[in-house]
Parts: C-alpha cells; structure tokens; sequence
C-alpha cells in the first residue's frame, strides 16, 4: 500500500516568531470536505479540521523559532520544520497503520512550493500550491498555521504591545510602526528588514 505524506509550512512572510510545518498521511475514511488551503478556512474551520486531522489522522508538526530562522534563512529554517513534522509523523506511523490494518505500506511525500525537505521515504516531490490540490497537503497546511497562530497568541500575552494576537507577526503597517517606535521584541526576526 502507498501512503502519502502532504507538507506545508506557515509563517515564512512574518517578521516575528517561529516558521511551523505539518506533516500528515490521512486514512481512507477521512471526510475530505473539511479540507481546503488554510488560507481559504476561517479560524473557526481551521481549529474543527485540527482536531478532526489530530483524531483521524498520523500526523506530526514542526517548530523551528526566530533565531534558528536568522541563523538557516527562512527557506531552509521552513524546510528544517517539514523535516521536524515529517519525523515525528513517522514514529507515530507504524502504530497507526497497524490500527488502520495497513500492511506492507511505503510512504511518498508531496510538499507544497518549489523545494523538498531532505527526509527518509520513497518518493519526495514539491508542487506550487499543492495545498490547493492535495488533500495531504491541505491537512498539512491546516495543523501549521494553527498551531503557529496559537503560539503567536499565546505571544501576545507576553508581549501586549506588539499586537501579535491580530497581524500574528505579519509585516503589517501597525507591527513595522511599533517596532520602530519601541524596538523589537524578544522573538522578532533580525535578520528581515522593516
């Protein structure tokens, strides 16, 4: 049986905060319709479909933080997070696939935009804008910007000026102002211009 593994990160275009990545093989069975780019999903759908993925799923995420990303760059720091997801999607698989009555599975993977992060499967490839395509990808996508949103909330509380719970770290107009005004916060990207 061949497995697909969807991979997709959140948070590349942020000044702020880690970049996170979700790795997910879904089962047969799943309900497809809850699906689409998260992009596309509303915060309410986005949390529903997280707790479905989490529930039906193998699943795994990736955290890489702020000055990991100034170190790497944002592109390998976003790759270091699949590989992060890929990795411990796969040590919950073999449990998984034995629930799922699974036998002699093989896992390929397919990563949303134009690179592939260096991981161990069968086949890895990258399509721009999978996360519109695959539904791996879309499930992928779902459980990396959830989980990157509720860390910038959960920022928020520990920097209240910044205003990280609305833009969450995005370049908007107000964020570039306050950092100019009172200096970056202990999680901003140094090494992206404002």
């Amino acid at each position: 049986m061949k497995l697909l593994c969807g991979l997709d990160e959140a948070g590349r275009g942020p000044l702020a905060g880690p970049v996170t990545a979700g790795a997910v093989i879904l089962p047969e069975d799943f309900p497809l319709d809850i699906l689409n780019d998260s992009k596309k999903l509303s915060e309410k759908k986005r949390i529903a479909a997280e707790s479905i993925i989490k529930e039906k799923a193998c699943w795994g995420v990736g955290i890489v933080d702020h000055e990991t990303i100034d170190r790497l760059n944002i592109l390998q720091a976003s790759l270091y997070a699949m590989r992060l997801a890929f990795d411990m999607m796969m040590m919950k698989l073999p449990e998984w696939a034995k629930a799922h009555n699974y036998d002699g599975y093989t896992v390929s993977a397919m990563a949303d935009g134009t690179f592939v992060p260096e991981i161990h499967c069968d086949e890895a490839k990258c399509e721009p804008k999978a996360d519109g395509r695959y539904p791996q990808v879309m499930a992928a996508s779902i459980l990396a910007k959830v989980e990157r949103d509720r860390i910038m909330c959960e920022m928020d509380k520990i920097y209240p000026q910044y205003g990280y719970a609305q833009h969450k770290g995005y370049p908007t107009p107000e964020h570039k102002r306050i950092c100019r005004e009172i200096g970056p916060s202990e999680i901003q990207r140094m090494s992206f211009s404002y």
